[in-house]
């Protein structure tokens, strides 16, 4: 049965070709043609008992909000013309900026394929990166990613140079390894300016970690938690997950996470994609859908989380994301939930009435949420200017966690209509700014459709 027509690529060419989404029994298929390579399929959502459909988690409409000021103009069409284009729909929630391909890890697992000796951006260029991304999105949040940033000594340089910029939200997206090893470097990130640290943390034990990682690391990795609580920096915990290897862990990891203390503020799950440096073939990837991974952590919780509290994104497409909300107890578990989460608002198992999301509203509260709750308590940012930002600030955010997930897309499971309001943007060296799943995105031959690609043309 057909449910929803969008557009998609062919993963071995990248052209661009018709792709429906089909239920098969208890699974939703995204199933697509090309001419010349012939039929590809994924499963996008597999059904589970007490789940939320996907026609329930889908409805509803938006109001587009178009980039003020795009960078490129309309040639092909998407997904290749980003920069961001005209007809992109939604604004940029959070702007990531590479600042080295260097890593301390050698992962078998990564989306950017670090390990690059390759020399790092100059801070006049990251310089540069972080004005477009300032002219292009105003006070968003900015996460400095990589490789790894902490590879870079002048990371606190760089973090400064985006205090100075009043981003909403200053994090750093790190495995944790110098946080962990090097006595007084978090509390140096800290009085650079930065709020947050997005921690690569898997799982509970480290045959997760010898298996996605290539190596035992739990142990720098609790050191890193430890030291940036001592820093004031606020921790979302975030878990690369893969059917097999540490799926039957995420209860496990919600008990860790609410069991380190108020500073670190969430836990974060991404569903395996394959783009960058994977060890299996991209069609018999391992892969989880959200509405497993529902199932996993209602069952794995002992009830502590349920599917009903989950809601589909009013920032980003509804098939990209869930998340929710809790209050914590003071005995390390959750109480009740408070709501919608991160960059949701949107529908929830319970099926409320479709509604109509203003993507540009879905958007800035996303910002101010996200700015709120992922740095430490302690940490005010004079950057929330606004009325709803400072109330999101002042209104307990220390006695709150977040649990979320992200669904990111690959060659096979590329959704355009996804793409297309996608609110999570890399910032090219040349100023552009791609969304994120299109700027890793690479083919079965492992050829990339942006990075180290030519330049989208300018608009005239």
């Amino acid at each position: 049965m057909l449910l929803a027509e969008t557009q998609s690529l062919c993963p071995v060419c990248l052209r661009l070709v018709d792709a429906g989404y089909h239920l098969e029994g208890d699974t939703v298929i995204l199933r697509k043609t090309c001419p010349e390579h012939g039929t590809f399929q994924v499963p996008a959502w597999k059904q589970r008992e007490g789940m939320p459909s996907f026609k329930i988690w889908r409805q509803g409409s938006r109001i587009p909000a178009y980039p003020a000021h795009p960078a490129t103009r309309v040639a092909r069409g998407c997904p290749f013309d980003c920069g961001l284009c005209p007809e992109h729909v939604q604004h940029t929630c959070t702007g990531l900026i590479e600042v080295t391909m260097r890593c301390s890890l050698g992962c078998p697992v990564c989306y950017a394929r670090a390990g690059s000796t390759a020399e790092d951006p100059s801070l006049e260029v990251i310089e540069a990166q972080l004005d477009a991304l300032s002219r292009a999105s105003g006070p968003c949040n900015v996460q400095l990613s990589g490789g790894e940033p902490t590879e870079r000594d002048d990371l606190p340089d760089i973090i400064r140079m985006a205090r100075e910029r009043a981003f909403a939200l200053v994090q750093v997206n790190s495995n944790g390894l110098r946080l962990g090893r090097e006595k007084g470097y978090a509390e140096r990130l800290r009085e650079a300016g930065l709020d947050s640290v997005y921690l690569q943390f898997d799982g509970v034990s480290d045959d997760v970690f010898r298996t996605l990682r290539g190596r035992d690391c739990l142990t720098l990795k609790q050191a890193a938690i430890d030291a940036c609580g001592r820093a004031g920096l606020g921790v979302v915990l975030v878990c690369t997950l893969v059917r097999g290897v540490n799926d039957r862990q995420v209860g496990d990891l919600l008990r860790f996470a609410l069991s380190q203390g108020s500073h670190v503020r969430g836990l974060h799950f991404q569903p395996v994609s394959s783009f960058g440096r994977f060890p299996w073939d991209m069609d018999e990837a391992p892969r989880i859908t959200l509405p497993e991974l529902m199932a996993d952590l209602e069952r794995q919780s002992g009830g502590m989380v349920k599917a009903e509290h989950f809601h589909a994104p009013s920032c980003e497409h509804p098939l990209c994301s869930f998340s929710a909300v809790y209050g914590r107890n003071g005995d390390g578990a959750l109480a009740a939930p408070l709501g919608a989460a991160c960059c949701s608002g949107g529908t929830s198992l319970a099926g409320e009435t479709p509604r109509v999301v203003d993507n540009a509203e879905g958007s800035r509260a996303s910002r101010a949420f996200t700015a709120a709750h992922w740095k430490a308590p302690q940490h005010e940012n004079s950057a929330l200017s606004d009325a709803f930002s400072r109330f999101i600030a002042h209104s307990g955010a220390d006695r709150r966690f977040t649990l979320s997930a992200m669904a990111f897309q690959d060659a096979l499971s590329l959704d355009v209509e996804r793409v297309r309001g996608c609110c999570i943007h890399v910032v090219t060296p040349d100023g552009r700014l791609i969304p994120f799943c299109l700027h890793n995105l690479t083919s079965f031959n492992n050829v990339p459709l942006y990075r180290s690609a030519p330049k989208a043309g300018n608009p005239s």
